[in-house]
């Protein structure tokens, strides 16, 4: 019981933060709805009832969108029929497609703030893990290795080269005193122009017309295992391995000793270093363990979801993780559960902007208010709080 009351009590911000950020969403809704609008001075009240209906259809989309009908899915399995199965469970599994990056990138983003470090250079180092992971697989699947050893090689180079990118801060920050939330940054900016000059110009890698800044199709070289057995369904291996990933991030920060030293030095730096504690060293560390992280999910976004390498395909991740690693308390499996809550939003705004006109834009202001509200916990309390406070000055007087 313990154990579920602290479970409830760590999610409990979270969740009302999420509900306060969807209550706020629904207004900015009715409020940039033209129609809604003409009708207030006419007919307020049932401009009221319009706005609400709309709002209630943009989430009933949005949900439909992520987990999918509930209707399809009953009916899918009353006949047994795998086609059926996999159109009704593709919105879900898609969800969880769609968070494995955020998954990935989100823990390496928590591993940097335990150690005191901010480390903003996630979208350099997953590109950096992208294209490790294209060179390996062109290369070992070129040679005819063994589909496992292509496998194996090609996670474990954009996890090298994302640590490699990650070192190169943390190694400025300890030596020479930058800053690393600039040299982050930066980083990002190099590793974009550097992956451009790379798909224009290598052979090697580029796609063979050499039109456009995209590799070559890595389906030709290696298959990232799928975790269902239906050939329709895109969800792979990489989203056990992130659960993996997760659990093996919480044993180190929380039952090891470099984990704690990591961790003291985030706390108090010059107190670790008086307590003789390598905190210098923690630092470079817990960059190169997150640039690592980062990496893996760029190797298993191009490997096994995209099947493409190019510039574009962070999409973002590095900086929605930096949201995540703060929603989920820098905790793993904090950061597991709000990436599966973005990653419904991601994949459940397709729908939303299909069938109520509505720009995916208004998810990642419903994100951002998701972080202002965990940020402004007090505020939290306060909307949630607000109409039952109204209830007990109305039965007070």
């Amino acid at each position: 019981m313990r154990r579920v009351r602290e479970l409830l009590s760590a999610i409990r911000l979270p969740a009302l933060s999420i509900l306060v950020a969807l209550l706020v969403g629904g207004v900015v809704i009715i409020l940039s709805d033209l129609e809604v609008l003409a009708m207030i001075p006419t007919n307020p009240v049932g401009a009221l009832g319009e706005g609400i209906g709309r709002v209630g259809a943009a989430y009933s989309a949005l949900l439909r969108g992520a987990f999918g009908n509930p209707e399809r899915i009953a009916e899918a399995l009353a006949s047994g029929e795998p086609a059926e199965l996999a159109r009704a469970a593709r919105p879900i599994t898609e969800s969880l497609l769609k968070s494995i990056p955020l998954m990935f990138v989100g823990l390496g983003v928590s591993v940097a703030f335990r150690s005191g470090v901010f480390n903003i250079g996630g979208e350099g180092q997953f590109l950096m893990g992208g294209l490790g992971a294209t060179t390996a697989a062109i290369v070992l699947g070129g040679v005819g290795l063994p589909a496992p050893l292509v496998i194996v090689g090609t996670i474990a180079a954009g996890a090298l080269l994302g640590a490699s990118w990650g070192f190169i801060p943390g190694f400025l920050k300890v030596r020479a005193g930058s800053s690393e939330v600039i040299t982050t940054i930066m980083l990002n900016y190099i590793a974009s122009l550097f992956v451009f000059f790379l798909l224009s110009n290598w052979t090697l890698i580029q796609r063979e017309d050499g039109t456009q800044p995209i590799s070559k199709a890595l389906a030709d070289y290696i298959v990232i295992p799928g975790i269902l057995p239906i050939p329709e369904l895109r969800l792979h291996l990489g989203f056990l391995v992130a659960l993996a990933a997760a659990a093996v991030v919480s044993w180190f920060l929380f039952r090891t000793t470099r984990g704690f030293e990591l961790r003291a030095a985030g706390l108090n730096l010059d107190a670790a270093r008086y307590a003789g504690m390598g905190a210098s060293s923690s630092i470079v560390a817990a960059m190169a363990i997150s640039g690592a992280l980062a990496g893996m999910g760029g190797a298993f976004e191009v490997t096994g979801t995209i099947k493409q390498f190019s510039t574009v395909v962070s999409g973002g991740v590095g900086f929605t993780a930096i949201a995540i690693a703060l929603v989920g308390g820098t905790r793993p499996s904090g950061v597991i559960a709000t990436a599966l809550v973005f990653g419904a939003l991601r994949n459940g705004g397709g729908l939303m902007g299909l069938e109520t006109s509505i720009p995916i834009d208004l998810l990642f202001f419903i994100q951002a208010l998701v972080i202002m509200f965990i940020a402004a916990p007090t505020l939290t309390a306060r909307i949630i709080r607000m109409p039952f406070k109204r209830k007990a000055k109305e039965v007070a007087a």
